[in-house]
């Protein structure tokens, strides 16, 4: 994503937090058969920022969509099937999804009960599941997806625009069009087929399996085979210029640009191949198996975001936008945080890539950006020093200022102490070893020991890190 305090081209969000709704119970009126030997899984998972994101008891290992959206009435049909592993004895588990009517929940193909309370469905099977027991939950499901609004004025969830809609979800809007396990922490793959008026494209992730039009509507089909956290899930419908070609060999590239932002965004989109080879020179292998970009019409959004193979940008990007969300693609997309308190894992790293790219291209060196933020960066963001990054004061600054140029800083003290041919297999290190798992603080720390075993990096960990005010210049 990028940082709303850089305030360049495209100005991104703070935070998000999804409202409470009122519980409106709902349950069918039959009870559960068996013996009761699981209890009920976690209505959320302690998340730090949000402890009602994501579900306790399941690993959702695949989602398979089947979308019908209407434009003009506003109205979004859904099912989903969710296929997971119970990682305890269960008698119930939840669901987030928020807003949407539930018309009908199975499990293992038999009607199961369920009841609303807020963003948390939750579903009692006929038959209690066990520890380690694969399941299938599907969900049917209607009505006017909702858009969530932030602390900070910005948007999420499903936007609409002027011929259709675009969907995010950083960090929880995706809850509000389809029902999931909506934590960072449990990545899944992906099929999304999607049915929208004739002339109308449906664009999301991954690969595009097919397209078929019959009585006036189109259906897509979209194949994401990596792991994928919910939040990067993204599906934008509207009118678009559609290219498909090659970042380079075997790895297909598909952009979807609305038509008002084709030529503006031409030059930049050109150069995504160049991109790329820069990246993997310095990252290591590209993560996904396909890549490209959607460039939408949509100014009031007002952020880009790293949606998973294909970053969605509100407008043409600059090549700066361009280079972070396709670093995203290994920081945060492939090497996910574990929690939202870890997001300077994605916004630091995404950022010193920008810094790379400038040092790698003839612009200022990493250092002399480090050094222009030290001495001069408060008076670009006001918030540079107000708290450590690895620790966020609260959910409104996981996207602040601290996480995005100070997360950068911490890693170019770690390249001062480790000097640049370590520090290069560093970066390629951990987006391997991590390749399309999760970590959190902790283990980029130990990552970072481990690979400069004769380095003291208390300093640069107490005072970069975790510290708080503005460090010493060392």
């Amino acid at each position: 994503m990028v940082s709303r305090d850089r305030r360049i081209a495209i100005v991104a969000r703070s935070v998000r937090l999804v409202p409470v709704l009122t519980a409106v119970p709902v349950a069918l009126a039959f009870t559960a058969c068996g013996g009761v030997h699981g209890g009920p899984g976690g209505a959320g998972v302690r998340d730090p920022y949000f402890p009602k994101a994501g579900n306790g008891g399941y690993d959702v290992t695949h989602y398979n969509l089947r979308l019908d959206y209407a434009p003009d009435a506003h109205r979004l049909t859904g099912t989903a099937t969710l296929t997971a592993r119970a990682t305890e004895a269960l008698s119930a588990f939840n669901l987030d999804l928020l807003g949407l009517e539930v018309g009908k929940v199975t499990v293992g193909g038999e009607t199961a009960r369920w009841n609303r309370a807020g963003q948390e469905l939750t579903v009692r099977p006929r038959e209690d599941l066990d520890r380690g027991e694969t399941f299938r939950v599907t969900v049917a499901y209607s009505g006017a997806p909702e858009t969530v609004t932030d602390p900070d004025g910005s948007q999420e969830g499903w936007l609409r625009t002027t011929d259709g809609a675009l969907a995010l979800g950083e960090p929880t809007g995706s809850m509000a069009w389809f029902p999931g396990n909506h934590h960072p922490s449990d990545k899944a793959a992906y099929d999304l087929t999607v049915t929208v008026p004739r002339g109308l494209r449906a664009v999301s992730n991954g690969e595009l399996r097919g397209e078929t039009t019959a009585r006036g509507r189109t259906a897509f089909r979209w194949h994401t085979a990596e792991p994928m956290a919910s939040y990067l899930a993204t599906l934008a419908i509207g009118h678009y210029d559609i290219s498909r070609s090659a970042a380079r060999k075997g790895l297909p590239a598909y952009t979807a640009v609305d038509p008002a932002e084709k030529e503006a965004s031409r030059p930049v989109l050109a150069r995504l191949p160049e991109v790329l080879r820069w990246a993997e020179r310095r990252f290591g292998p590209y993560p996904f198996s396909s890549t490209g970009a959607i460039v939408d019409r949509a100014p009031d959004i007002g952020y880009a975001l790293e949606t998973q193979s294909r970053p969605a940008f509100p407008g043409a990007p600059d090549i700066t936008f361009l280079v972070h969300e396709l670093a995203h693609q290994w920081y945060g997309d492939s090497v996910t945080p574990e929690s939202w308190r870890d997001m300077w894992l994605n916004e630091g790293f995404a950022t010193y890539a920008e810094w790379l790219w400038e040092e790698d291209h003839g612009g200022e060196t990493a250092q002399e950006t480090f050094d222009s933020l030290y001495d001069r960066g408060e008076k670009t963001y006001e918030d540079l020093w107000s708290f450590p990054p690895a620790k966020p004061v609260d959910a409104a600054h996981i996207s602040g200022a601290p996480v995005y140029q100070r997360g950068a800083m911490v890693l170019h003290k770690v390249r001062q102490a480790v000097g640049d041919e370590v520090f290069a297999g560093i970066l390629r290190g951990w987006a391997a070893d991590r390749r399309h798992g999760n970590a959190d603080t902790a283990d980029f720390t130990a990552y970072v020991e481990k690979r400069a075993p004769g380095k003291d990096f208390d300093g640069i960990w107490e005072d970069w890190l975790y510290g708080e005010g503005k460090p010493e210049r060392s």
